[in-house]
């Protein structure tokens, strides 16, 4: 048994109410033997919102699913409120935390409005069946999302950009301190990316929630979030606020992209141009 779940601060329950702290401690993540993520450390900082970006492959997808317990470490700890969670339930986990992998598929037929409600399923129990406070949480997060006016509607009838805004609303409907999304913004045009990055970081800002967000777009993930990481060959990089770690030298050495960095005059954000031979 791990010392964390033999220690004191394991026998106390974690709440679904609270900000949780999330910590990885020198993972290493292998698959069939081999080698995804090696001796990883991070803090994440809480209420905020922290991208992890990098090249295809460098193990971004393989965090985030360790992070949230799905997939076992070789060595090293992920700490839930110092918690090896790898040591909790999964009903208890996910009360707390939530995941949005890339991809999800919903079963054939299911409507938009009973996929949002599974984002509830781990509050439920015996003793505490379907009741008004899952019904609001629901319509809270079809609201937030503009998922709405599909609540009748089949998932598999959504366009693909549709049906990644009805599982952001799913996981938003679980209503936990932490959340991990993986690509959220696939398929989406650029508006609609605006608008859904606005919303997470309006989850951590105003509500105070911790959202670990993989990125594919690195103006995107520069423009909304408070700190980045930049995961390269299965560890990371280089990680700090934003205008510390989005540099023309870490762009090179990640992505091997020869870009310039520019500052918006208006947010103060830092944008990536690719130079281009004439």
């Amino acid at each position: 048994m791990p010392d964390d779940a033999r220690s004191p601060a394991n026998s106390t329950p974690l709440k679904s109410t609270s900000l949780c702290h999330l910590r990885i401690e020198g993972i290493d993540v292998t698959y069939s033997d081999e080698w995804v993520i090696q001796n990883l450390s991070l803090n994440i900082p809480d209420g905020k919102l922290t991208a992890i970006v990098g090249p295809n492959g460098c193990g971004k997808s393989t965090l985030l699913k360790a992070m949230a317990r799905v997939l076992p470490l070789r060595s090293g700890r992920v700490l839930l409120d110092r918690r090896a969670v790898h040591s909790i339930p999964t009903r208890e986990v996910a009360k707390v935390m939530a995941l949005l992998p890339q991809g999800p598929v919903a079963p054939e037929g299911l409507r938009v409005r009973e996929l949002v409600a599974q984002g509830r399923f781990p509050h439920q129990s015996l003793i505490r069946q379907w009741s008004h406070e899952d019904a609001d949480a629901v319509e809270r997060a079809m609201q937030a999302t503009d998922t709405v006016q599909f609540a009748d509607r089949p998932v598999d009838a959504l366009s693909g950009g549709q049906r990644q805004r009805v599982w952001i609303a799913m996981v938003l409907a679980q209503e936990t301190p932490i959340l991990l999304l993986d690509e959220p913004t696939t398929f989406l045009d650029l508006k609609v990316q605006v608008d859904l990055m606005t919303l997470l970081r309006r989850v951590a800002h105003d509500e105070g929630r911790t959202l670990v967000v993989v990125l594919h777009e690195l103006n995107v993930a520069a423009a909304f979030a408070d700190r980045l990481v930049m995961m390269k060959d299965g560890a990371v990089a280089a990680e700090g606020p934003v205008g510390d770690v989005f540099t023309e030298g870490n762009l090179a050495e990640v992505f091997g992209l020869d870009a310039r960095v520019l500052i918006d005059p208006e947010s103060e954000r830092p944008i990536c141009v690719p130079r281009i031979d004439p």
